[in-house]
């Protein structure tokens, strides 16, 4: 379950003044008659960053590196908890005294995943709340945290329980080819989440509602009708209760397509940041990327799939008596199920960070056409710097990355730079 977001928003009279306002520029950035040279341009970027702060920012990314590896082991042990205490095998024979079809399914599913929870809430505290405040990137109180993990339990429980309800009902009726009929109900349910998602998921955690008239809205709202976006309004929604980060996006497909961008964009970035970054945003509408992000997603849980499949045979084959798991179709081995996923996703992380990362360079790219503020994006990347390294080595980004580095992404916005000299701000 990979976490969730938020904005509220800046009044009237700063919006107006911030719309006079300009980007930011390193002395040494401006234009002068010299010729521009886009490796020094993209070092003095860089080095607007104190070495106390990339220090920081490091020391905060590279211990995200661990936490993987640990959440990963985490959930293994949560999983043999389950399965060798005989845990499992108890919440099986609770609820498989009912009579109704399926009911013992859903019953062992909920309970199931309200207990994993419960056993993974001290890391989850710990990562997400304590580690957070101890480098200065979160703004909530702890009720608050404790709220929004309250909110993120329960839909856990509605679409997880039905998702999972699911896919053993297709493993009742297929038999041996389940494995590709549970990848297509969770693509189905990842295809509806990202429809739902601007209109009913994202409000149960922060407000949303239109930005103020003027000049920065106009803006936004004509790039968007320049690159066909069916946008009729602009919203804000308030993460400043939850952290200082930066965000903006342009989420949902069809009827729900929505842009937002968070208060904090707004108080702390220039109009010519704001709509470097919306154009990046506007970037993953007019490439596709919901749908081609749905694709490969798609072709990955089916892949994904068959080799939970595989593994689980071999491990009931030869271990299935001592767990107490008669088969695939056994509730009783959705612990193990859950952890050959986790395992695999883990393995497989530096080639689902690529596809990522791969959409994210072309949404820069567009950005920088679509705006043509490669200083404002600059800015903002070095803003994004306060919780990602911004200068990490060749295969450290491959593995851990799923978006461009800070030094790439400053050092493409000066690259178009240095071929639009004469038409750049």
């Amino acid at each position: 379950m990979k976490k969730i977001f938020c904005l509220f928003f800046v009044c009237c009279l700063l919006a107006a003044l911030n719309s006079q306002a300009q980007v930011s520029i390193p002395d040494t950035l401006q234009k002068t008659t010299q010729a521009f040279d886009i490796n020094t341009a993209t070092e003095r970027w860089l080095n607007t960053l104190t070495p106390a702060q990339r220090a920081k920012s490091d020391a905060y990314f590279e211990g995200g590196y661990w936490l993987q590896l640990w959440s990963t082991l985490y959930a293994i042990l949560v999983g043999g908890i389950f399965l060798l205490t005989g845990l499992s095998r108890g919440i099986k024979n609770l609820v498989v005294g009912v009579s109704i079809p399926v009911l013992p399914n859903i019953f062992y599913i909920f309970i199931y995943l309200l207990l994993a929870y419960v056993f993974l809430f001290p890391l989850n505290v710990y990562q997400d709340y304590f580690r957070e405040h101890q480098y200065a990137l979160s703004n909530m109180t702890f009720p608050a945290w404790l709220k929004d993990q309250m909110i993120g339990l329960g839909l856990m429980l509605v679409f997880g329980s039905l998702i999972l309800m699911l896919v053993y009902w297709a493993i009742s009726k297929t038999g041996k080819s389940w494995w590709l009929w549970g990848a297509g109900i969770v693509i189905a349910f990842a295809a509806f989440g990202a429809f739902i998602a601007p209109v009913f998921l994202s409000p149960l955690f922060n407000d949303y509602k239109p930005l103020a008239e003027g000049k920065l809205k106009n803006e936004i709202l004509s790039m968007a009708r320049a690159n066909s976006i069916p946008a009729e309004n602009v919203y804000q929604f308030d993460a400043s209760k939850q952290s200082d980060r930066v965000s903006a996006n342009v989420s949902g497909f069809a009827s729900t397509t929505r842009i937002s961008l968070n208060d904090n964009l707004l108080k702390r970035c220039t109009p010519a940041e704001i709509k470097a970054v919306m154009g990046h945003e506007m970037g993953h509408y007019v490439m596709n990327h919901v749908y081609k992000g749905l694709f490969e997603t798609a072709v990955f849980l089916v892949i994904l799939f068959a080799l939970v499949n595989i593994f689980f045979q071999m491990i009931i084959s030869r271990y299935g008596d001592r767990l107490g798991i008669a088969g695939i179709s056994d509730i009783g081995g959705l612990p193990l199920l859950v952890v050959l996923f986790t395992v695999a996703s883990f393995i497989f992380t530096p080639l689902t960070n690529t596809m990522v990362r791969t959409q994210e360079t072309e949404a820069d790219m567009f950005g920088l056409n679509a705006a043509r503020e490669p200083d404002g994006e600059a800015h903002v990347d070095m803003l994004l710097s306060e919780y990602r390294k911004i200068d990490p080595g060749y295969w450290e980004e491959i593995i851990f990355y799923d978006h461009p580095s800070g030094r790439n992404r400053v050092h493409m916005a000066m690259q178009w730079k240095a071929e639009h000299l004469n038409d750049c701000k």
